[in-house]
């Protein structure tokens, strides 16, 4: 459902289907009460007065015990049902804007020398979306294979919600698909989760006018992020539910939604919104250079559906609406890892990050760029080729890694196993194909696996390595793909690799500096083009087919 079209806006969300769709109810003031047996999580199965309505035929429960437990327990207020995921998603943004509003104010308040400010402030919380789905809703979707939206036990579901204006539509498109495929309804009502100072104020709009000592104060009148309750235990599979706690929803909470929308802004320089469902990684600034030459190109070709290229600082470089190029020359100062979009309106347009060198960078921007769930993330750059046979410009598609990186080892033990994701795998063998034209693939591309080090002088320990390389059967040594593979396996992220190969350094085959620059000019565009190839292959044949099960467990939330 959804993505199976390729759109960020759910295909339910049509006019006709809203006109049909019952408004939202209002928890203190239910519609029909009727008596029926559920499985209830909370306390076993119990005979509940439960208020109820009907939508499209079908009858949805809502116990009124579990909406006493959310007020209670886990004190959600101005709680409202809801039958269609688009509407749920808008309340939990008017919520959102709410408490956003009263941080600002406060803080112009407390900046202005009003002494405390903390009773208003610990109102301002995150919505939050719950759901329940019992035994025979899970029975209509008995034997559904698809990878995501699938609940896999009955009981409670639940998750804070953050940023509408970056995360609304792949939240509601999640919803839509578990209100149409378990035919339950929606619960939003504001959690008891504070929303920190830090995810609301930039430093720009931040008042800059209070004191020292005031400014030590802020800690006791606003919230600001606990660390010990952002992690990446979910998705590390290490995560224990309480018993007769709900589940998530979602692989990431709202505070570790905002802590990676807040690093993406920090280490790439633009706004999170501006980052597309395609996204490509290259070690090399003439990547960037060819790419924005593309994109401004493309961006202003008639009916590329590309509306605008944007790159570090916002800086629009070219605007389909207007006929603008701006030269990339007006960007004065680049992030560390400067990012550049050639938008869509669905949102499945392309990004490229230059990430620099070195898997810890890798880490650092996967780690935060999968909070936005992308469709896909691919990376091209060069790498050393180990075999005799390989020349200067061939390409090397990983379908293993030897993951030498060090970096995530304490999130993906290195026992776990890295599969190539046969729809990326073929896509890209496909766009080598298309980009060479009448060159032999297996000529010009060597499969195999592929060495990821943290040793940017690892040459100096050829011989010691040469027994790995032999074992491994490793084709090429890079120092970011493995842990970008890695870190889409733990996220549930696509993830593909193509390398060139610049160099052979054990058969003494070293960059020499005039050879490197020919080698760059002649081999970097074309690398490129093959990568946005394969990107307009995998958005063609739908993104839906994308979501591998391969890269789910069998404990997994329901959103993609």
């Amino acid at each position: 459902m959804g993505d199976e079209h390729g759109a960020r806006r759910s295909p339910f969300h049509t006019q006709a289907q809203r006109a049909k769709t019952p408004p939202a109810v209002d928890v203190a003031n239910g519609p029909v009460e009727k008596k029926q047996r559920i499985n209830d999580d909370l306390g076993g199965a119990m005979l509940l007065h439960s208020p109820s309505f009907r939508h499209k035929h079908v009858h949805y429960k809502l116990p009124e015990e579990w909406l006493t437990h959310l007020a209670t327990k886990y004190k959600i207020s101005k709680a409202k049902v809801f039958t269609n995921g688009q509407e749920a998603m808008d309340y939990a943004e008017l919520l959102y804007s709410q408490s956003c509003d009263v941080i600002r104010d406060c803080l112009r308040r407390f900046a202005g020398g009003e002494p405390t400010v903390y009773e208003a402030t610990r109102t301002a919380c995150y919505p939050m979306v719950a759901c329940y789905v019992d035994i025979r809703d899970m029975d209509r979707c008995r034997g559904h294979y698809a990878a995501y939206g699938v609940v896999k036990e009955p009981g409670y579901y639940t998750n804070t919600l953050t940023r509408p204006d970056v995360m609304g539509d792949y939240y509601a498109q999640q919803l839509s698909i578990l209100v149409e495929r378990y035919q339950i309804c929606l619960v939003v009502g504001a959690s008891d989760a504070q929303i920190p100072l830090p995810f609301v104020m930039d430093t720009a709009s931040a008042p800059h006018d209070i004191s020292s000592r005031r400014a030590f104060e802020l800690h006791e009148n606003f919230c600001f992020p606990d660390l010990s309750k952002i992690n990446d235990d979910l998705p590390n599979g290490c995560s224990q539910v309480p018993p007769n706690s709900p589940k998530p929803l979602c692989l990431f909470s709202a505070e570790r939604t905002d802590l990676g929308l807040q690093r993406l802004a920090h280490y790439c320089g633009t706004h999170p919104k501006y980052f597309q469902g395609f996204v490509l990684l290259t070690n090399y600034q003439r990547y960037v250079e060819e790419f924005i030459a593309w994109g401004q190109a493309t961006v202003l070709s008639h009916g590329s559906g590309y509306t605008k290229l944007v790159g570090p600082r916002d800086t629009v470089l070219a605007d389909a609406a207007v006929g603008q190029v701006l030269s990339p020359d007006n960007i004065t100062s680049l992030p560390q890892m400067p990012a550049y979009h050639v938008v869509r309106k669905d949102g499945l347009g392309i990004t490229l990050v230059n990430i620099g060198v070195g898997p810890s960078n890798a880490k650092t921007l996967t780690d935060h760029l999968a909070v936005l769930r992308p469709h896909c993330w691919l990376m091209l750059g060069h790498c050393a080729g180990l075999r005799v046979s390989q020349n200067l410009g061939d390409y090397v598609l990983a379908h293993a890694y030897v993951r030498e990186d060090h970096v995530m080892d304490q999130d993906l033990p290195l026992w776990i196993p890295l599969p190539p994701i046969a729809e990326v795998q073929t896509a890209l063998e496909a766009a080598v194909g298309t980009v060479l034209r009448d060159v032999d693939i297996k000529s010009a591309m060597r499969t195999g696996t592929l060495v990821t080090t943290d040793n940017r002088d690892w040459e100096l320990r050829a011989e010691e390595l040469k027994q790995r390389f032999i074992q491994s059967r490793a084709i090429a040594v890079d120092m970011e793909s493995a842990t970008i593979a890695a870190n889409g396996f733990r996220f549930r992220v696509p993830y593909g690799t193509l390398l060139c190969v610049s160099d052979k350094p054990i058969h003494g085959e070293l960059k020499l500096q005039g050879m490197a620059n020919e080698f760059y000019r002649q081999r970097t565009n074309e690398h490129l083009q093959i990568g946005l190839e394969a990107v307009r292959l995998l958005r063609e044949q739908g993104v839906g087919r994308l979501q591998s099960r391969k890269l789910r467990g069998f404990d997994e939330p329901p959103f993609r």
